[in-house]
């Protein structure tokens, strides 16, 4: 007996605050500039309700920089087109009435609608993919991570160095980030997941490094390290069979590096 297919689900992100950003950022750039406001709705206080597009544009058009909503089945993707990237909140909607999907075959994860019913609000962290909890719990920890790096750094810097120079070589030459978190992401439709985490990563850790008085070099290996890690863990069931891929998943999460990563759940 076949199995029943599993639902498909329709996410869409808004602003911490409820609103929904434009479908267009480049577009919205250009209209602000110009002193227009842009439209938008607050899904917060729709719950439960069937919700009209405001202004609505072509179908399916990008004529303006707020036409339609854009959701998603995949919600490690729906990090791809937010303005302000994170932190963002997350809701199941319910697209109703004609729906158009003008990415085609490129992007089969997006659908466009110009009404919906908001369902629910849901668990942000599922921007991030299958392992976004986990994202989110490393990307916390790296402020004192990157502080304790830095102190391990300035307490032997030749030695440190040394150690950091080795594992990026080997990071570099298997393109354990560039190319096998990265295109794992891509195939398990986590990629703008990883583009976010590691941005956050590089971020958080290079501050917290500065900060601790690191020379400009230790900064750029410690930003490396954290996103390297975020990495390891947003795509540790994806990098896990034989040996060498293991070995490529000990790379992200910092073999060869004195500080033992954290332990994905």
């Amino acid at each position: 007996m076949a199995r029943s297919a599993r639902p498909v689900v329709h996410y869409m992100a808004t602003r911490p605050d409820g609103t929904v950003p434009p479908t267009d950022n480049y577009l919205a750039a250009y209209h602000r500039a110009q002193g227009e406001t842009i439209p938008t709705v607050n899904l917060a206080d729709h719950i439960g309700q069937v919700i009209d597009h405001p202004t609505p544009g072509r179908k399916w058009y990008t004529d303006r920089p707020f036409g339609y909503f854009h959701m998603y089945t995949r919600p490690g993707e729906i990090l791809e087109r937010i303005e302000d990237g994170w932190p963002i909140r997350l809701w199941i909607v319910e697209p109703l009435g004609e729906t158009g999907n003008w990415g085609g075959h490129f992007y089969p994860y997006w659908l466009l609608s110009q009404q919906i019913r908001v369902v629910e609000e849901t668990e942000a962290w599922q921007a991030f993919g299958h392992r976004g909890a986990q994202v989110l719990a490393v990307l916390a920890q790296l402020p004192d991570l990157a502080r304790q790096w830095a102190t391990e750094w300035a307490a032997d810097p030749e030695r440190t160095l040394r150690t950091y120079k080795a594992w990026e070589k080997r990071v570099d030459h298997t393109r354990a980030l560039t190319g096998w978190a990265s295109c794992r992401a891509e195939y398990s439709r986590r990629e703008a997941g990883l583009q976010a985490a590691n941005k956050l990563a590089g971020n958080a850790a290079g501050q917290a490094a500065a900060a601790a008085g690191a020379d400009p070099h230790a900064v750029t290996l410690i930003q490396l390290r954290a996103r390297c890690l975020v990495a390891g863990q947003l795509m540790f069931d994806r990098i896990r069979n034989g040996e060498y891929e293991q070995s490529i998943r000990g790379l992200l999460l910092g073999a060869g590096l004195d500080t033992p990563a954290p332990v994905p759940a």
